[in-house]
């Protein structure tokens, strides 16, 4: 059942000692035949039972007031464990009661809190990745584990200068750095060479700017790949190996054959076959050598207009973008090389060849070469595939085509990007740095 609230105590007070004044007066009215005793014993009769009633029944009052007021303080400082206790069943309750509420649910969001703060600080110091994170000063302000093993062998890093840290590492790791981009080095660790995957991110915390630099080990993945890629080049070899020998071998028994019952017209088709064949197998062989021997890259000024002119003797093309004013910064052969390529697919993606077009943009540190054509595209899993070496869906591809271009995109410190384009057709681009690394 609900008590009477606060507000109807005070009325059903405030009716009753009227009644009991207004007694009092009249008494007194006729008792000294003035009114004016009857008034003054009015306010005698009102105030001070009023005063004393009315302190009373704030004292209560008041010192819930007192309390929820040091809770909501310790609330605001982060202390969720206090809680009121009262009985009351008017509004003042409500209030204590929302109040006991609300810190229950902070003491459980807290806790909650602290539980995936743990799990994530356990996750990220056991991780195999170094991770460091630098405040705007240069001030290391947290390292993982496997950070502190690989920059001071399990030294604190907290508080340490990290352009200090970084001059006191392996060269290859402070170039990295130095870059300002995601890179891959090689260094001496635990007795044996180590290539590693360096990524560096700027984000703002609690308002300030901060870098974090996250450096993963790469050599144990890297060699899983270098097998699977190994085996992948055997299957292929092979197979084009014995698609060639296999009909020369039945060539070289007809030919004898052949010899031998004097049948001359026919043993020069014989012939002609085999040195067809062979060729082709040497052109095969030939082309997985220059793969696996490509030069560096020796990088020169590139003016566009004879450069794109060069390109379209071999096979048409038209320009979609004004050339840019500013000289291209590339090994003109490899580049040249890579475009051929990428145009000759253009011509067999069968899409019209007036289609056919490569655009040149240059942005503050890139320049982008895009060659794109209206033919039938690529599915996503072609995508996906398609600068890998010796992936390809051409019967008679070798594979080489995109990874070469990627390979000397890469070498370049570039990429390349590949995409379908609306409407049909394929778009390929040559992303390469504007200019070379170290030249003013």
């Amino acid at each position: 059942m609900r008590l009477v609230s606060l507000e109807g105590k005070l009325v059903a007070a405030l009716f009753v000692a009227v009644i009991a004044a207004a007694a009092i007066a009249g008494w007194a009215t006729v008792w000294f035949g003035s009114p004016w005793y009857g008034a003054a014993a009015t306010v005698l009769a009102l105030g001070v039972p009023a005063l004393v009633f009315a302190r009373q029944l704030a004292q209560p009052v008041a010192s819930l007031i007192r309390a929820l007021s040091g809770s909501v303080v310790a609330f605001r400082d982060g202390d969720f464990s206090f809680s009121i206790g009262t009985r009351r069943g008017d509004e003042v309750g409500e209030l204590v009661a929302a109040h006991n509420e609300l810190g229950r649910v902070l003491r459980e969001q807290r806790q909650h809190l602290f539980q995936r703060e743990l799990l994530l600080d356990t996750v990220v110091q056991n991780t195999p990745t170094a991770l460091v994170l630098v405040e705007p000063g240069g001030h290391v302000i947290y390292a993982n584990v496997a950070a502190r093993l690989l920059l001071t062998e399990g030294g604190s890093l907290a508080g340490e200068d990290f352009a200090a840290l970084v001059a006191s590492a392996p060269a290859p790791l402070a170039r990295a750095i130095a870059g300002g981009g995601d890179s891959l080095f090689s260094v001496p660790f635990e007795h044996e060479d180590e290539t590693f995957h360096l990524s560096q991110r700027e984000f703002k915390l609690q308002g300030r700017p901060h870098r974090l630099y996250q450096i993963k080990r790469l050599t144990r993945e890297l060699a899983r790949q270098d097998v699977v890629t190994w085996k992948k080049v055997i299957s292929v070899i092979s197979h084009e190996i014995n698609n060639s020998l296999g009909p020369i071998r039945s060539l070289s028994h007809s030919g004898r054959e052949l010899a031998r019952l004097g049948d001359s017209a026919r043993l020069g088709i014989v012939f002609d076959t085999i040195e067809e064949r062979t060729r082709h197998l040497e052109g095969f062989i030939s082309g997985y050598a220059r793969f696996a021997k490509l030069p560096l890259p020796r990088p020169e000024r590139v003016e566009w207009t004879p450069f794109l002119a060069g390109l379209a003797r071999h096979y048409p093309f038209r320009v979609a973008a004004i050339e840019p004013a500013q000289p291209g910064w590339f090994d003109r052969a490899q580049v040249e090389q890579v475009l051929i390529n990428l145009l000759k697919n253009a011509h067999e993606a069968g899409g019209p060849a007036e289609a056919i077009e490569i655009g040149v943009a240059q942005g503050a540190r890139e320049t982008r070469i895009e060659v794109a054509d209206r033919g039938s595209g690529m599915s996503e899993t072609v995508l996906a595939n398609a600068l890998l070496p010796f992936y390809s869906t051409k019967r008679a591809g070798s594979g080489l085509g995109l990874a070469l271009a990627r390979e000397i995109a890469e070498a370049h410190g570039g990429r390349v990007q590949l995409a379908n384009r609306p409407g049909g057709g394929l778009a390929v681009t040559l992303i390469l740095p504007l200019v070379a690394e170290g030249k003013d």
